[in-house]
């Protein structure tokens, strides 16, 4: 990496630990952003709290921690609202996702972080559908969906980064992705 590209990481990665919200920051944070190519963001908006996120989450390999901080909270249980520690591998697999299928498009999210209590809650009332042993509890799963985006071409977008876990819900309408093993199932 070049001085100057150096120069200008820390100085967008300064910015940006203290604004992570994409919206929020000033337009020298803006500029420097733009002159780094390997950033990457995410937009979501939140089905049940009808909250929306957009950031920039990760330059480089390197994480912005605000942001994670910011994207926790936002996945947080919506039932609860106990804040779990989300995977950070969840928010490669949904930029990929939306570079795959070549969208810039918020995602909804429908479910992102569970308590235990929450989880089986939702188990034993819901008739099937929710593992005893989540991954939603460990903060590596996101059930979500792409305006615009036909549910099985996200399904077969997801399937194809070979990076988790993939649940197919036509009924309810989402695509389950976590950062477990490699597995597929119908809802």
């Amino acid at each position: 990496m070049t001085t100057s590209r150096c120069a200008a990481r820390r100085r967008f990665l300064s910015a940006a630990s203290g604004l992570a919200v994409l919206g929020a920051m000033p337009t020298i944070a803006r500029a420097t952003y733009q002159t780094i190519s390997s950033s990457r963001n995410l937009a979501m908006d939140h089905t049940h709290t009808r909250e929306k996120i957009e950031l920039i989450y990760a330059v480089g390999t390197d994480y912005v921690p605000k942001a994670l901080t910011d994207l926790s909270h936002f996945l947080r249980d919506h039932y609860s609202g106990h804040i779990g520690r989300m995977d950070a591998g969840l928010y490669d697999i949904m930029h990929s996702l939306r570079a795959a299928l070549k969208v810039q498009t918020s995602f909804e999210i429908i479910s992102g972080y569970r308590s235990p209590e929450t989880n089986e809650r939702l188990r034993t009332t819901r008739g099937g559908g929710v593992a005893r042993r989540s991954l939603h509890m460990d903060g590596k799963a996101v059930d979500l969906r792409l305006p615009g985006v036909p549910l099985d071409e996200l399904r077969d977008a997801a399937l194809s980064l070979k990076a988790g876990g993939v649940g197919y819900y036509p009924g309810s309408n989402f695509v389950h992705v976590d950062t477990g093993r490699v597995r597929t199932w119908h809802g």
